[in-house]
Order: C-alpha cells, then sequence, then structure tokens
C-alpha cells in the first residue's frame, strides 16, 4: 500500500526532491488533513510502514522465506510480500522457478531475474531502495556511494554516478512491473535528457534502458537528444541497438537535407579505408592494420585509429598499435576529444599509463574545459573509489587511474630514455645489480601487485627471462647470448623501476626502505644473525602496515588518494627468500 502520509516521495535524486512517490489520494489527503478519520488512517498507515520495514533492517525480525543475490550478497525477502506488490514476483514463486536452494529457502540471481544484462545490471544498494519501496510504499534516499562521483566541483544533478544509479532503478522497477517507480524513475530520467544537463554520450545508457524497458516516452526524447549531438556513427553502432543506431542516423540525414547546408562530400574510398582499418582492429591484427596502411591512402590519424582501439580493442591491441609509432597522441577527433580523454572514460589503468609513458598530455581539456582526470572523476562512484581490497587481490582501479592523472597534471611530460653503461663481462658487480634489481621486482609484485604488473608492462620486462645466476643452460650459451641475455634483462628491470618511480612514487618509497637495508638478505650469516635479520625483516614488514596506515589517514584528512591500495598491504604467511648479495 502506498504511503499517503509524505508530502511528496522521500527517494532523493540529486536535487529532485518535487518527484511525486505516485499516490494517487495524496491531494484529497492533503485537503482534508484535518478529519480525525483521515488522520487515524494516516497514522496505521505510517505504522504499518515502519512494522514492515522491521522485516528488512532488524535482524531480529529476519522471518525471510527466500534469498536474492545481488553483487555476492544474499539479501532475504518475505515472498507473499513480494508476490502481493508485483505480479512479477507472483508468477516467478507460484512457478517456483529457482535455483540452487540453501538453507531450505528458494534462491535467485538478480543476474537471472533482471533481463538485458549481465551480473551487476541492478546494484545492491538500488535493489534495497527498490526492495524498501515493496516493503514499505516508501522510497528512501539515493545512497551517496553509488548516486554521486568523486569530483568535488560537481553538483551530482547528472554525473555518470547519477545516472546510472537512476537506471539500475528503472531495470528493476520495471523488470519487477512496480508501475508507480516506473513513473517515477522516468520523470527523473527524462529531467537528464530534457534539460540537457547530461553529456551526450551520458545519454547512451538512459537510451538503451527506455528501449529494453520499452519506455515510448523516454525513448523518444533520447533519440532526438542523441540525433541532434555531436555524438560520432561508430560510438552508436557500437553503444546502441541496430535499430536505434539506424533510426538515428537515418534522422540525422534526413536533417541534412533539409538544412542544405552543403556539407562536405564524403569520399567512398576513403571511407571504405577508414571501415577497413577498423575492422582489422576488432580482430585483434594490428599486423593487417600495417598492411592497410601501407597499400591506401588512410593515414592512422585519419582513421583515428588509436581512438577507435582506446576506446573499443584488446589493451594489447593499443599496446600495438602504439608500437607502431604513427599516431599523434594529442590528436583531437571530431568531438575534440584527445587519446587520453577515451581512455579516461574507459577507466584502464594499463591504457592511461601506457598513453602517457608513450607522451601522451594530461593536460589537454575538452571544447568543454575537462581534463582527463577531470572524465575520470566524473565517472567514478564514491563507492568505487573507496572500495578496499584484501591481500592478494586486484588493487583498486578506480583508485589507480585517478592517482596517476593527477600526479600526471602536476608535473612536466617525461623522458623515457633509459641510458646504461654496462661492462661487457658479467661480473660479480654486474650480477649485484641484477640481484637487487629482481629483489626490488619481487618484493613490489608482493606488495603492489597491480602496479608492478603495470610497470612490467610498460618496462616489457615481463618479455625477458628473470636472471638466476650461471646454472647448466646458462653454460652451454655462448658469452655473447648470455651477456646480451643479461644484458636486455638488466634494462628492463631498470626501465620497471622508472616506471613505478614516475607512476607510483609512494610505492617506490616503501620498497626503497626495505631494498636498502641489509637485513633482508637473510640467507648470509651465521643461525643467530639470520635469527636477528628475520627480526628485522619482521619489522620492516610492519613498517610498511604502518606506512599504508597513515597514508590512509591522510588520505581521509585531504581527500587526496593515496598510491597505495589495501592490496598493498603485507600478505600473511608469504614465506620471502631473498637472493643473497
Amino acid at each position: 500500500m502506498e504511503n499517503t502520509n509524505e508530502s511528496s516521495s522521500s527517494l532523493s535524486f540529486a536535487s529532485c526532491s518535487y518527484l511525486s512517490n505516485g499516490s494517487s489520494n495524496h491531494n484529497a489527503f492533503a485537503a482534508s488533513g484535518s478529519e480525525p478519520g483521515v488522520e487515524l488512517e494516516n497514522l496505521s498507515l505510517n505504522k504499518l510502514s515502519g512494522s514492515l520495514e522491521k522485516l528488512l533492517d532488524d535482524g531480529e525480525f529476519d522471518y525471510s522465506d527466500a534469498e536474492i543475490v545481488v553483487e555476492d550478497t544474499s539479501v532475504g525477502v518475505n515472498r507473499c510480500i513480494l508476490a502481493a506488490r508485483s505480479q512479477f514476483f507472483h508468477e516467478l514463486f507460484r512457478k517456483e522457478n529457482c535455483s540452487v536452494r540453501k538453507e531450505g529457502k528458494p534462491r535467485y540471481l538478480m543476474s537471472n531475474l533482471v533481463p538485458h544484462g549481465t551480473v551487476g545490471l541492478v546494484g545492491y544498494e538500488a535493489f534495497m531502495v527498490v526492495l524498501n519501496y515493496m516493503y514499505t510504499g516508501k522510497l528512501k534516499p539515493s545512497p551517496p556511494d553509488v548516486s554521486t562521483c568523486v569530483d568535488n566541483s560537481c553538483a551530482h544533478d547528472a554525473c555518470r554516478p547519477a545516472i546510472n544509479y537512476a537506471v539500475e532503478l528503472m531495470y528493476a522497477s520495471a523488470t519487477f512491473q512496480m508501475k508507480e517507480l516506473v513513473s517515477l524513475v522516468q520523470r527523473r530520467l527524462l529531467s537528464f535528457v530534457v534539460g540537457e544537463k547530461a553529456l551526450s554520450e551520458d545519454v547512451v545508457p538512459i537510451l538503451v534502458a527506455a528501449f529494453h524497458c520499452q519506455l515510448d516516452q523516454l525513448l523518444s526524447c533520447c533519440i532526438q537528444r542523441v540525433a541532434l549531438s555531436d555524438l560520432d556513427s561508430i560510438s552508436l553502432e557500437k553503444e546502441l541497438p541496430h535499430e536505434v543506431a539506424s533510426h538515428i542516423k537515418s534522422l540525422r540525414v534526413k536533417s541534412q537535407q533539409e538544412a542544405e547546408s552543403g556539407a562536405v562530400e564524403v569520399d567512398p574510398m576513403h571511407e571504405k579505408g577508414i571501415k577497413r582499418i577498423h575492422k582489422a582492429l576488432d580482430s585483434d591484427d594490428v599486423v593487417l592494420v600495417n598492411l592497410l596502411l601501407d597499400e591506401s591512402n588512410v593515414t592512422l590519424d585519419e582513421a583515428y585509429a588509436l581512438h577507435y582501439a582506446v576506446a573499443y580493442c584488446d589493451t594489447k591491441v593499443v599496446k600495438e598499435v602504439l608500437g607502431l609509432g604513427m599516431a599523434n597522441l594529442n590528436l583531437r577527433n571530431s568531438r575534440g576529444y584527445t587519446v587520453l580523454h577515451v581512455a579516461a572514460r574507459r577507466k584502464e589503468p594499463s591504457v592511461i599509463v601506457a598513453l602517457l609513458a608513450e607522451g601522451a598530455s594530461a593536460l589537454e581539456t575538452t571544447l568543454d574545459g575537462q581534463t582527463a582526470l577531470t572524465i575520470c572523476r566524473r565517472l567514478t562512484r564514491t563507492k568505487d573509489y573507496n572500495k578496499k581490497t584484501k591481500p592478494g587481490e586486484e588493487s583498486n582501479k578506480d583508485r589507480i587511474c585517478i592517482d596517476v592523472l593527477e600526479r600526471e597534471m602536476k608535473r612536466k611530460p617525461m623522458a623515457l630514455n633509459v641510458s646504461i653503461s654496462l661492462p661487457v663481462m658479467v661480473d660479480d658487480d654486474l650480477k649485484m645489480k641484477l640481484d637487487y634489481l629482481e629483489n626490488r621486482v619481487a618484493f613490489a609484485r608482493v606488495y603492489f601487485p597491480h602496479e608492478a604488473r603495470l610497470a612490467m608492462e610498460i618496462a616489457r620486462a615481463d618479455s625477458t627471462s628473470e636472471f638466476v645466476g650461471l646454472s647448466m643452460s646458462t653454460l652451454i650459451e655462448t658469452s655473447t647470448v648470455q651477456d646480451r641475455r643479461v644484458q636486455l634483462r638488466l634494462e628492463a628491470l631498470l626501465k620497471t623501476v622508472e616506471m613505478g618511480r614516475h607512476f607510483f612514487p609512494h610505492c617506490s618509497e616503501v620498497l626503497d626502505k626495505l631494498l636498502d637495508d641489509d637485513g633482508l638478505f637473510l640467507e648470509k650469516g651465521t643461525p643467530e644473525e639470520k635469527r636477528t635479520k628475520k627480526m628485522r625483516f619482521m619489522e620492516l614488514k610492519e613498517d610498511l602496515q604502518k606506512a599504508f596506515n597513515k597514508d590512509m589517514a591522510e588520505k581521509n584528512r585531504s581527500g587526496v588518494s593515496p598510491s597505495f591500495s589495501s592490496s598493498s598491504s603485507p600478505k600473511k604467511g608469504v614465506n620471502y627468500k631473498v637472493k643473497m648479495k
């Protein structure tokens, strides 16, 4: 039953406090609120709403008879309430089309309940708001962690997290056939589109949701907005349903014909050459891309091939295209975006780091004044930015992207020239250098796995074999081959360290302290000395944890994110075997 004592919905879409909760009797109640019978009814409804809410919020009242799993979290539900409130759940429970049973309770996966999407299409927070509405008739405020970005200058009224959260609510309410809630959320999504507060590319997920949820009014507004925008045809083809993309293209052609503006004629052969290059990139065939460039008059920049690869291709393909050395890293596409701006929207650390390492400028702005850092911040939810990971897990990608771009904004472009002078023979001094670097990279991979992998990828250290000293396999090598192998490994390790110092300075400071201490060389000395060194080693591990905690505390005070993630803390139970000097 709807809550008729609310003057407006308690759902807070940023500044959208004007939304009604869909009660058709609200005005009548407001006009006759002084009548004793009405007041008593309102009081009873509020009490009923609060009592039902206890079933969700108070563990003491957990009488759930089914579970719905959302983002790996099991949520207990009462099927009788859901079935009474939603025809979708009524039919679902009647068929008992459930998957695995846990403790005798039917268990359902959100990814199976909501069509047209993958796991995570409807997040935990959005589902809990919808579930609360089903139990109480009230709409709770939008959780800031998932509906606001991490850009302090943003009003959060049309940033991507705010839009994505509303889209999640739409998928859930439409799937569960909650008509009142669909109407509310549709009005909010319309305000993004009609008011033009949202960027053109951020209208795309709204359009896709309107298409799948069969919301004709919202779909029509989105199509008109996108048709009049500067979104290119490639983006339409890649990100929209085929019939919608075709319709938008036809609208654009008709508009152009009516305008009779004398647009520049397009060379069909030139366009065909560009499409062939893009198709080769889709096939991950950079060798074919190179051949197509040689046999046609289309250049890599004319095809915006690097922009395309950064937006839609595997990271390996991006690095291979970079390796061709033919692309202008700061070239702007038709929308005024550099390659780094496109990479910021993708939020993949390895792509961002690779572009910066090759000389892409973090200072370039879009036509509306946004840097890559601003773009990345406005796409990142507070929840994702502050996400904590356990030791050994992947580091927080959102935080790494923002951290790296923040540092690049504060310094000059780096010069990546590794000038190394090495002796020809593999003498003891050279082996000591290799031991030190191997140890440093090994510790980095333990303490800072994600950051270490990024540095190694840029330095191509993973393409050289680890130095293990002279063995039977190396003894049969000629001295020239052996020297060359060692020299390549040393150069790769040195460049890895350089990349680490440049992009992850805080991590490098901790590693400096670890590796510059003689106490790490545990295999050297008497048994007593080894015990002493082991104690020192444990002290260093504690220092690392303290440094991590201190950095996190500074981040909480200043709002600036640290370079470590929580996955950077030492792994427990790991046996560290360090090479001897």
